[in-house]
């Protein structure tokens, strides 16, 4: 796990201990900096080959990918819109790790509660509007938590291997999400592709005042703030850090894991069925197909890219979005799949995977190191 010293024992050590100290304290931060962005761009310069051997110019591609993300303020704006159940989904696979446990079924939890809202939604029709935005934001996380909460259980009580278990969940998560939109829950009127009933424009979320970007965005960046302070604040955040770099040792200081392990990963699928009901909600105003979109795929690559700061979320998730929106303008621009970006995002996602084993290796980062060589 990343060094957890929080921000405000800066002053301290600053002033405690001079220069030197300060020193170290940058250093030590810096690492959970400096190496997720050299994977960055150590993903790119490989992907920026795979374009070359295709026939196609890197750099009109980063350019292109460019104007298409964050080139003017209709691109800002569709990145944010993209980035928004991002963040919600990141904290489905943040959350669970800092208990040591790598949770990448999010995807389920983001379809099912979309169709939880969407039900909701529909059964409510004719009550006040904030009463049923409410209830179709509980019953979105209620969904969602159930499902990866149940992971987290299996973890615990059972040892399943919880990567294998949200996974194979997903999948199912999935085909339970197209049996209920294309059976007790479609609209008859949804003839080409089945969806729930649409929302009533009362009960649709609209946009933040001045932009083009649904309300959900403040929602995720007010989640991401929420679980920094759960995390770095809190004794159940304390608790899991302890957890999460060793379960043993936390069982013999009286923790007890086995709530805290199903407490975290059903709060991180309330998040991810949160962003399925924002999704119904602002963006498809009913439950179809297009909830699973792989927002909880590249939830993942948000989250280790982050190296699971829910702080260090808010930006990743905003980069990935704008890599995300700028697909279109891709294949109309290079005539290259719309797919490119995936291709990119899993090179991106591997070489993230191999620089989680250069962490404590670098005498820049490491006291320790530094004492060593001296």
């Amino acid at each position: 796990m990343t060094d957890t010293t929080s921000s405000a024992e800066a002053p301290a050590v600053f002033g405690a201990r001079g220069y030197p100290a300060a020193l170290e304290w940058i250093a030590r931060r810096a690492e959970a900096f400096v190496i997720p962005l050299a994977a960055l761009v150590v993903g790119m310069v490989l992907f920026s080959l795979f374009i070359a051997l295709v026939g196609k110019s890197p750099v009109q591609l980063y350019e292109t990918m460019w104007r298409g993300g964050f080139g003017s303020w209709f691109s800002i704006q569709n990145s944010l819109s993209r980035g928004a159940p991002l963040l919600l989904a990141a904290l489905c696979v943040a959350l669970p790790a800092r208990l040591g446990l790598v949770v990448i079924g999010g995807e389920g939890a983001i379809v099912l509660g979309g169709v939880a809202a969407a039900a909701i939604g529909v059964a409510l029709g004719g009550a006040p509007s904030s009463i049923v935005i409410l209830a179709m934001g509980v019953a979105g996380m209620a969904a969602g938590g159930i499902w990866i909460g149940a992971v987290g259980a299996l973890r615990h009580y059972r040892a399943v291997n919880e990567t294998i278990s949200s996974l194979l969940m997903a999948y199912i998560a999935i085909a339970l999400m197209n049996q209920l939109v294309e059976g007790p829950l479609r609209d008859p009127a949804s003839l080409n592709k089945p969806s729930t009933q649409p929302l009533a424009d009362i009960y649709r979320i609209g946009n933040i005042p001045g932009m083009e970007v649904h309300w959900g965005l403040a929602v995720g960046v007010v989640a991401c703030v929420l679980c920094w302070v759960l995390i770095e604040k809190t004794r159940w955040g304390f608790a899991a850090r302890i957890a999460g770099g060793n379960v043993r040792a936390a069982q013999l200081q009286g923790l007890a894991v086995g709530p805290l392990i199903v407490g975290f990963t059903a709060l991180a699928g309330g998040f991810a069925g949160l962003a399925g009901m924002l999704e119904v909600a602002a963006v498809q105003g009913s439950a179809n197909g297009s909830l699973a979109a792989g927002y909880g795929y590249t939830g993942i690559l948000v989250a280790f890219l982050a190296r699971h700061n829910p702080l260090a979320i808010i930006p990743v998730a905003i980069l990935l979005g704008g890599i995300d929106a700028s697909g279109g303008l891709i294949q109309r621009r290079m005539d290259l799949p719309d797919a490119t970006v995936l291709v990119l995002q899993g090179m991106l996602f591997i070489v993230i995977l191999f620089s989680e084993t250069l962490y404590g290796r670098f005498k820049a980062f490491n006291l320790d190191l530094w004492q060593r060589a001296a």
